[in-house]
């Protein structure tokens, strides 16, 4: 769970001034003054819960972090435009109520939305407060979810252009091996060895829906008591691409183990009797629920995951050494991602 907190010293900015321009935009019950704390947890875009004085409405402040940035990262703009549009569908996803793209307001630019009451899990294996049956529940609300998403006409929402939906995986290829190769802070010969395996793989058929890119429960706020999902979070990453891209992130803890703390994977644990799915499984309610007539290919949708993982923390890394990341265990994570490329690796050059 993200925990609030104060505001870090390298996230503050002009509490006064911003609620001043949200007063001007008519946001409700921003002119009686704001109270602003942090979310301690998350690694890309610096979150913010503002409550107002008149104690009627909160609401949640996400901005790009502070300093030099690596290109095309931290799009804030980009998830904003997405959840807009997605409010008119049957996806969950918080009500949007500004963009703000002038930096000279709080000195990058940032969006606010409706704050939701609601928890969202620490681990996939949903450990701790959660029976079997939650369990079962909740693994199945994200599986519904995923598909709602996937079965949305960009076209129809006004997403058409969201993406250049031809070659999306080796876009994403290309994309987060020149990310990986601007953080890169020491030799890691696993993601060597793993993008040479990616590039040398045969193309997979096109497809093409709108992608989340970070779609997994600790990305989902769950109902304050019920067992289901009522929001989708951090769009950051979300474009037009191929749908089981999604998918198997979403399958990544099947592959890492339970006991390695710091990744959160579900390997070695008894997920029957957690009334957890088991992967077969979930694949198999994913592809019944889209009418896929089969899911191709998933090693390959893996191994790019664990790819895009290790470069995604191997960033956070990067900016933690420089001291701009938005959490304070940047450098803890960023350490996973050798790890992670291991992982990746490993599932990429198995037999089969």
């Amino acid at each position: 769970m993200a925990h609030l907190g104060p505001v870090t010293d390298a996230h503050r900015f002009d509490e006064a001034g911003l609620a001043r321009y949200l007063a001007d935009q008519g946001l409700d019950g921003v002119a009686s003054g704001l109270t602003v704390r942090q979310f301690q947890g998350g690694q890309s875009n610096p979150t913010f819960r503002l409550d107002t004085a008149d104690g009627n409405a909160s609401y949640v402040l996400r901005k790009k972090p502070p300093g030099d940035l690596l290109p095309s990262a931290h799009m804030v703009e980009r998830e904003y435009r997405v959840m807009a549009a997605l409010a008119q569908t049957d996806v969950p996803v918080p009500m949007m109520r500004h963009l703000c793209e002038d930096a000279s307001i709080i000195g990058t630019a940032f969006y606010v939305m409706d704050y939701l009451d609601g928890r969202i899990p620490d681990e996939p294996s949903l450990d701790e407060g959660y029976s079997p049956e939650e369990r079962t529940a909740i693994w199945d609300s994200a599986n519904a979810a995923l598909a709602k998403l996937h079965t949305v006409d960009p076209e129809t929402v006004g997403l058409g252009d969201f993406g250049r939906p031809a070659n999306y995986c080796g876009r994403q290829i290309a994309r987060w091996t020149k990310q990986f190769e601007a953080s890169k802070t020491d030799p890691m010969p696993d993601m060597d060895r793993l993008t040479e395996w990616l590039n040398a793989h045969p193309g997979v058929p096109d497809a093409v829906s709108i992608v989340h890119g970070d779609y997994r429960l600790p990305n989902m706020m769950l109902h304050p008591i019920e067992p289901r999902v009522i929001a989708i979070l951090d769009w950051e990453l979300a474009t037009l691409g191929h749908p089981l891209a999604d998918v198997a992130y979403t399958c990544m803890p099947y592959h890492m183990t339970h006991a390695e703390k710091a990744l959160k994977g579900m390997v070695g644990l008894d997920l029957e009797a957690m009334g957890i799915p088991s992967e077969a499984e979930y694949l198999e309610k994913y592809r019944v629920r889209t009418g896929r007539e089969a899911m191709p290919d998933m090693r390959y949708f893996l191994a790019l995951s664990f790819f895009r993982l290790a470069a995604i923390c191997q960033g956070v890394y990067f900016r933690g050494l420089k001291g701009n990341a938005s959490s304070a265990n940047a450098l803890e994570v960023g350490a996973k991602a050798p790890r992670l490329a291991e992982i990746g690796w490993a599932i990429a050059s198995r037999e089969g």
